[in-house]
């Protein structure tokens, strides 16, 4: 298999990934709006309380924005600052991306691993309204590591093994 083999295989299984994980977010979404609508109703127009709602909105939101972050790695649109990068040469270029995507993997890896941490001693504590190990709510924060991590090697991947000098640009056009 060849260069462009390579790119396309793993930029094939990062659209695969990434298709996954924006379908999560939005069921998420869906359930955060249903959530906060219900907490609406329960406040102002139903005659029970909900008071587990605040709560879910909160860990609906941060699940989601966690798991955000592999899909912005995916298509190459999380923040960076270009103004000096586009200046070097394309060779150039092509390996400062995979610098920083070493950079950046390392980074994740390590909140992938002490997330690990945090959701282990997530079980001894609990959420203030409804009494849930915060475990549950604290695994995002591993989960959404460990995409990021494998969407930062999947796109290093491509990039790496792309015959064009564009890197970093968004590849996921059909």
């Amino acid at each position: 298999m060849g260069a462009s083999g390579i790119s396309s295989k793993a930029i094939k299984a990062s659209r695969r990934l990434n298709w996954v994980v924006e379908r999560f977010c939005v069921l998420l979404l869906a359930l955060l709006v249903l959530d906060v609508w219900l907490g609406v109703l329960a406040r102002y127009v139903l005659p029970f309380p909900a008071t587990f709602t605040e709560e879910l909105a909160r860990y609906l939101m941060i699940w989601m924005a966690l798991l955000a972050v592999s899909s912005g790695i995916s298509h190459r649109e999380h923040i960076g600052v270009l103004v000096l990068f586009e200046r070097f040469p394309p060779s150039v270029r092509k390996w400062l991306a995979v610098l920083f995507d070493l950079i950046a993997l390392v980074f994740f890896a390590l909140i992938f691993f002490y997330g690990l941490g945090l959701v282990e001693r997530g079980f001894n504590r609990y959420t203030m309204i409804e009494a849930i190990p915060k475990a549950y709510p604290f695994m995002g924060v591993p989960l959404a590591a460990a995409m990021a991590c494998i969407q930062l090697v999947l796109v290093a991947i491509h990039d790496f093994f792309t015959v064009d000098d564009v890197i970093g640009a968004n590849r996921m056009e059909n």
